[in-house]
């Protein structure tokens, strides 16, 4: 939040936890992060590993995982235009403010 507050650019908090994605929006934001579903997954969460660990899902059934148990959703994300980063590390971040 810091860097992003020091960049001067205008953006907005969503607490995915709070206000679940939809289907269209999740779809979305892994098409501009240029990834496969499951690799917007956290893999060490307990949800996770209880019940997706090696489990082969198509990109819908990761996205409706994702959906149903939000905490699976790796974070921050950071979206701008048509361009989106997963800023894991925090330095990520400049890869799509400059």
């Amino acid at each position: 939040m810091g860097i992003l507050k020091e960049s001067g650019e205008e953006f907005e908090v969503v607490n995915y936890l709070e206000t679940v994605p939809t289907v269209n929006e999740l779809t979305a934001i892994i098409q501009k992060l240029g990834i496969k579903a499951h690799d917007l997954v956290r893999k060490n969460e307990s949800v996770y590993l209880e019940k997706y660990k090696g489990k082969n899902l198509s990109d819908e059934e990761w996205i409706l995982a994702m959906i149903e148990n939000p905490i699976l959703i790796e974070r921050p994300i950071l979206i701008s235009g048509d361009q989106a980063v997963i800023a894991r590390p925090t330095e990520r971040i400049y890869d799509i403010l400059s």
